[in-house]
């Protein structure tokens, strides 16, 4: 299965990201027809208490690559796209990969 990863820095306004993503960054990755999973991981403080490094982790599967780069092409897919800029005042890093193993 191939995944997109999105690693969200620390927002400026944390409630405001939360907010923002969850009532309206998530119902609008859903309208992606064809996704095989979305997950989202909030990070905590590490064992010394120290803060992560990432805010938030967005996992999203297709298929293959192909299948992704063609469902983020559609204009739901743009939509979502162009929607980070909206909230992710921390920033985003996305990286792409294949998973190669899971429990």
């Amino acid at each position: 299965m191939f995944q997109m990863t999105v690693l969200y820095g620390h927002p400026k306004d944390p409630a405001e990201f939360d907010r923002y993503y969850n009532d309206v960054h998530v119902p609008l990755v859903r309208k992606i027809q064809g996704l095989k999973n979305l997950t989202v991981t909030k990070f905590g403080p590490g064992p010394r208490g120290e803060q992560p490094p990432y805010y938030l982790m967005a996992t999203l599967g297709a298929d293959t690559r192909e299948e992704f780069d063609a469902l983020m092409s559609t204009p739901e897919g743009r939509d979502v796209g162009r929607d980070v800029r909206n909230f992710a005042t921390g920033g985003a890093t996305l990286l792409y990969g294949e998973m190669t193993q899971e429990m």
